[in-house]
């Protein structure tokens, strides 16, 4: 095994200094984005069944938590930033761990705070119009697929944005801790509104209005099949619960407080969602939630019907304060995998530099806020984000695994709950994510698998670049 470094550059060093509620609630803060608004319209298509739905959201939580079981035995390898990131380069070497952080960085990472951010800025344009100061060039495009000039106005928003949270990071991870903590409090309690206000209802004459359809109920291998793919739609709603590992260096007692963290933030996450699509079909069933258009959001309608219009512009501020809470949780997290790798000579030198008075990563901080700005202005982060389940899942099941070889070589010692059947289970299903996907979504498949790939001649340079300054 590879020797750890301790996080220090020019004397300064990142300091331990977020506990374990801001751990819970930065986990449960990245969790909670806009999917649990819309997810169950695709859900109510392809299984038309409540309680089928239910039993994905919930199968769908227990994965995330036994990955959760699973982190917690890597955990105890280091106390070192970088997560994931680093828990691959102990097991497989540079080159995985590499592959890995260029993935975050090129697709993973920059895709989804650039996503977060433009929806945020949707939100705000459907409660304040917002103007397009270059809509003149809007069909000014390259290769007849970026128009960068398009949604010029929601574009600049996501974009100030991004620079106000980066701003926000850059300053020290602690304030940006406090206001994750205190944007998380606030959609969970609009969730829990939404939750309750569903659960008192009785009136459906309003409901009852609207268009139905008849769903087929899947059965044998179309359930199967069906089950999975409404898994998939849960999942991208969880996604990011293992974000809280890459701030590792900055979590007080990391060993203990990382696994905790995790549970406990996809424990909220789960109770919230699972409550709050059963609201969703109370209001309103499955039938009429299968038809609902392209161009509708789930919760929106269901709060219309609860509290007339005032109902669609609440879910519209709560939409607004779940993806800017997201995207600062991305904000702080994805940036240190990036330090980390500079640190191991495997990324721009520059980004390993700590702040001296701020104790941040900043390089990094602004390394991530310039790639995230393009990926913006282009407009192709949805074609990216498409590829986020696959490349993640793909590394995950390769993590598990590494769990299971770092056991059996005696290296792991801490007890995981569940082994070895939960790290076989999660291997199992991301092997079968990873085939359905590349089945089903072919192309988006290869584009991933190319991206991936692409960081090698990066790779190969920096380490060339940078072969002095390597020890291990």
């Amino acid at each position: 095994m590879q020797e750890n470094k301790p996080d220090t550059k020019n004397g300064s060093h990142l300091k331990q200094v977020l506990g374990l509620p801001t751990g819970i609630l930065l986990v449960a803060g990245i969790m909670i984005g806009s999917g649990v608004f819309k997810k169950i319209v695709p859900m109510s298509q392809t299984l038309g069944s409540e309680p089928y739905i239910l039993m994905a959201w919930i199968i769908a939580g227990i994965i995330t938590i036994f990955g959760a079981f699973t982190y917690a035995g890597l955990a105890s390898m280091t106390t070192q930033t970088g997560g994931v990131y680093e828990y691959l380069r102990l097991i497989y070497g540079d080159f995985v761990a590499f592959l890995f952080g260029w993935t975050i960085f090129s697709i993973v990472g920059s895709g989804a705070i650039a996503a977060l951010s433009f929806v945020f800025a949707q939100s705000v344009n459907t409660l304040i119009p917002l103007p397009n100061p270059l809509n003149t060039f809007k069909d000014v495009g390259i290769s007849q697929s970026i128009y960068p000039f398009a949604d010029s106005g929601i574009k600049i928003l996501a974009v100030l944005t991004i620079m106000l949270l980066t701003w926000v990071n850059y300053r020290g991870v602690n304030k940006a801790g406090i206001l994750n903590n205190i944007v998380t409090a606030a959609k969970i309690l609009g969730i829990l509104l939404l939750i309750v206000s569903g659960l008192i209802y009785s009136d459906h004459s309003v409901a009852s209005q609207a268009t139905t359809s008849t769903v087929t109920h899947p059965q044998g291998a179309a359930l199967f099949s069906g089950l999975f793919g409404a898994m998939l739609s849960a999942l991208w709603a969880y996604d990011g619960w293992a974000n809280i590992t890459f701030v590792t260096g900055e979590i007080k007692n990391p060993k203990r407080n990382i696994p905790l963290a995790i549970i406990g933030g996809v424990g909220i996450a789960m109770t919230l969602y699972v409550l709050l699509n059963y609201t969703y079909m109370k209001v309103l069933p499955v039938s009429q939630l299968a038809v609902l258009g392209a161009d509708k959001i789930a919760a929106a309608e269901v709060a219309r019907i609860l509290m007339g219009k005032a109902g669609a512009v609440i879910i519209a501020v709560l939409i607004m304060v779940c993806t800017f809470g997201a995207l600062n949780g991305c904000i702080i997290s994805y940036p240190r995998i990036y330090f980390r790798m500079a640190q191991e000579s495997v990324f721009f030198k520059k980004a390993a530099v700590v702040h001296p008075s701020f104790s941040t990563p900043h390089i990094a901080l602004l390394y991530s806020a310039v790639w995230s700005v393009i990926l913006v202005c282009s407009g192709t982060f949805d074609q990216i984000t498409n590829l986020v389940i696959f490349a993640s899942y793909a590394f995950f099941g390769l993590t598990t695994l590494g769990l299971i070889r770092m056991k059996m070589k005696g290296i792991v010692t801490a007890k995981v709950i569940g082994y070895p059947v939960i790290p076989i289970i999660i291997i199992l299903f991301c092997v079968i994510l990873v085939i359905n996907t590349i089945i089903t979504q072919t192309q988006a498949s290869i584009i991933g698998l190319f991206l991936i790939l692409s960081g090698i001649p990066f790779y190969l340079y920096f380490k060339n670049k940078y072969k002095q300054a390597i020890t291990d």
